[in-house]
């Protein structure tokens, strides 16, 4: 604590104790102030600017210090000064000694807190920034509130001191005019339950309670400003409950859920059931990785007390499995299956005409329009593909075409550039380089894999690199060109150009949301590089939702299914109870080889919002099973609360992080901490006994070691 604080600290607790080791409560009391009276207005009469400036600070100083006695003081304003005058000086005193109070509560408290809590206070602070003011106003109307204890949880926000100061006054102005009018009537009142009667703490409770319905009146203002030119053309009854645009994970999962209670529900997908992620993301790259692997470790048998061999196998077979996997998988997202429980399932392009009314342009070449009450836009995403001057010329594959591009190929492409250090560009990356690829990577940042830790990231470089992929960072792509019959890719690298040249190029430098043609821009539906939408996944129109890719702001499947929850529910019960999109516990995984696997914070995300932690690592290194699995490297890395076993965030490298992280996405999502995982049982050997063994990191690092030199002490004299 510094010096302003610490002198700041003393000051309010030697008030608070001269307070009460004086016994000044006893000038705050009903009788004492009847008592009083007389002497009062005397006092006003003959010195009336020293009797309110008096009057003034004191309000300030118990107010702004919290103390007992608030009600009384207001009454004495009344009863000294009048109605006019008393409510003038008192909502003004009152205003400004309620915003020390938050000011002090701010400076001594809130760092200590966000140190602390600072995940769970960014939240309100969100809250806070949008409809702070109104909140606070809403709670000044009713009395029943503690205004102190408003003071000080305030103080603990982002709220800005004016808006806190202005809204104070206003909100307070009501039960401020009650209080001193009540006080110029002093002599009838016997005690403060008479003043705030049944009736009166109803009518501010009914005060209270208006602005939320003024709020209610002023959504179903703007909502029917929104559906203002759309009026005419809204139906009277629905054809359906929902309409789905996109059958990817988003798209599948909200028609899903609408089926599962029985609502009227159509999904609409142009292209192939299933999406992005089946047919040329999560599946096909998995399948890949396998393969890949599998040569690799024959590649490398000696680590098994085998005989190293060079793997031999057809790059067609290799692809060939690839949509084996595809199709194996393909019937758990079918029409067929979508059908049978109960979705109707249209296969075509969709747009939205109006916010009620779907136009389905049929791949048959038939039309069919729908009218219905909600709609959801999943419509995914596409890679993004760089404007580089001669990409064309050259040609290129995507995440998307390369899996029938390769697939035509009778061997592993000899030259492979990757453009991009992503997840997806180093998963691929590595994989064809087990194959056989001589793989460049070329990442434009200083680093590949950006939004981990710099450890993690030099690691992965590492991996990749023990494969032969040659991992050029720091190189910026500036053209294509052909040199005779060779294709090359022009890079610039501290001021100097460099020349790669290839066979095929590969683009992973990321993914842009479907935007266009689904009718968005006749609507009017904002959309930057994804379709807006609030906390509900609503749209400027209620009844249409954005979910998965296409609304950000992760471009995950799982994310994508979890939002669509969200969405189906809100658009189906949105009427009796709508949900925020929870994204407090989001976990991810990289799967090259060693897995990387995140949920929460790690140290960098730490750093950027100044949210104080302790790190416990454990190295995979020293784990029997993977040992014993040749798999001996990697770490888990928590992060916790400073002294705490409440958990931050979560890093683990190494094999099949990404199926090790769940333990801690399930401590995290119902609030367990490392203790709890300690003291759970889990078999042996096994790889999760990692997590065991980290939150173990943790508690020898927070022993009791005073309690435990006193037991030492106690053995010790057990033995005489």
């Amino acid at each position: 604590m510094n010096i302003k604080k610490t002198v700041l600290v003393i000051a309010v607790l030697a008030a608070a104790v001269a307070f009460f080791a004086l016994d000044l409560g006893r000038f705050l009391s009903l009788d004492y102030l009847k008592q009083s009276q007389a002497q009062f207005a005397t006092l006003v009469q003959s010195q009336p600017l020293l009797v309110a400036g008096s009057y003034f600070s004191i309000y300030v100083a118990a107010t702004a210090l919290s103390l007992p006695g608030a009600a009384i003081i207001t009454l004495a304003g009344g009863a000294i000064f009048g109605l006019g005058w008393g409510l003038l000086i008192v909502s003004f005193a009152s205003s400004i000694g309620a915003t020390l109070a938050f000011l002090v509560a701010r400076f001594l408290l809130r760092d200590s807190i966000e140190a602390r809590f600072g995940n769970r206070l960014a939240e309100i602070n969100r809250g806070v920034e949008k409809d702070g003011a109104f909140y606070l106003f809403t709670l000044r109307l009713i009395p029943l509130v503690p205004f102190f204890v408003i003071n000080l949880v305030m103080g603990l926000t982002q709220m800005r001191a004016w808006t806190f100061y202005w809204v104070s006054q206003l909100g307070m102005l009501a039960g401020t005019a009650v209080f001193v009018n009540a006080g110029t009537q002093l002599a009838r009142i016997d005690s403060l339950k008479g003043i705030l009667s049944p009736a009166l703490l109803g009518s501010f409770v009914l005060l209270g309670v208006f602005p939320w319905l003024a709020r209610k009146g002023v959504e179903a203002m703007q909502k029917r400003k929104i559906y203002a030119r759309w009026r005419a053309v809204r139906p009277n009854t629905f054809d359906r409950n929902l309409v789905v645009i996109g059958a990817g994970a988003g798209g599948l999962v909200s028609a899903y859920i609408a089926a599962a209670v029985k609502a009227k529900v159509t999904l609409i997908e142009v292209h192939k059931m299933g999406g992005d992620c089946l047919n040329y993301g999560c599946v096909p790259s998995k399948a890949l990785i396998k393969s890949a692997k599998l040569a690799h470790q024959i590649r490398h048998a000696r680590r098994y007390g085998l005989h190293d061999a060079a793997p031999s196998f057809s790059f067609r077979a290799v692809m060939q499995r690839i949509h084996d996997v595809i199709a194996a998988i393909e019937p758990h997202d079918s029409v067929e299956r979508y059908t049978g429980l109960g979705v109707e399932v249209l296969q075509g392009y969709a747009k939205i005409i109006n916010p009620w009314t779907v136009e389905v342009a049929l791949n048959d070449g038939g039309k069919q329009v729908l009218t219905t009450r909600n709609i959801v836009i999943a419509a995914g995403a596409r890679p993004f593909v760089p404007p580089l001057p001669g990409l064309d010329d050259v040609g290129y594959v995507t995440s998307d075409t390369l899996w029938d591009t390769f697939a035509r190929l009778n061997e592993v492409p000899r030259r492979l550039v990757v453009l991009g250090g992503g997840p997806i560009g180093c998963e691929l990356a590595q994989s064809f380089a087990r194959l056989g690829s001589q793989v460049t990577q070329v990442e434009m940042a200083p680093r590949i894999m950006m939004r981990e830790d710099e450890e993690v990231s030099a690691l992965a470089r590492d991996a990749l690199t023990a494969d032969g992929v040659q991992v050029l960072t720091g190189h910026k792509a500036l053209r294509c060109e052909r040199d005779g019959d060779t294709k090359v890719l022009v890079v610039e690298h501290n001021g100097a150009e460099k020349r790669i040249a290839f066979d095929e190029l590969l683009c992973a430098v990321g993914r842009t949301a479907r935007l266009t043609g689904y009718g968005l821009e006749e609507l009017g539906i904002p959309t930057q590089k994804t379709v807006e939408t609030n906390e509900y996944l609503q749209t400027i129109y209620p009844n249409i939702y954005a979910a998965g890719d296409v609304a950000g702001p992760f471009q995950f499947t799982h994310v994508a299914a979890h939002q669509a929850w969200y969405a189906a529910v809100n658009a189906l019960f949105g009427g009796f109870k709508k949900f925020k999109a929870d994204y407090s516990v989001i976990p991810w995984a990289t799967f090259i080889d060693p897995e990387v696997a995140r949920v929460g914070l790690n140290e960098q995300d730490a750093k950027e919002r100044n949210i104080a932690y302790e790190v416990t690592k454990y190295g995979i290194d020293d784990l029997d099973r993977a040992i014993a699995d040749g798999e001996a490297h990697g770490f888990v890395k928590v992060l916790t609360v400073p002294g705490k076993d409440r958990i931050l965030g979560v890093t683990i490298v190494g094999t099949h992080a990404g199926d090790l992280l769940a333990e801690y996405v399930l401590a995290m999502k119902h609030g367990l901490g490392l203790n709890k995982m300690l003291g759970t049982i889990h078999t042996y050997p096994t790889l999760s006994e990692a997590n065991k063994y980290a939150a173990g990191e943790w508690k020898r690092a927070h022993q009791p070691h005073k309690l435990l030199a006193w037991v030492r002490k106690y053995h010790d004299w057990k033995r005489t």
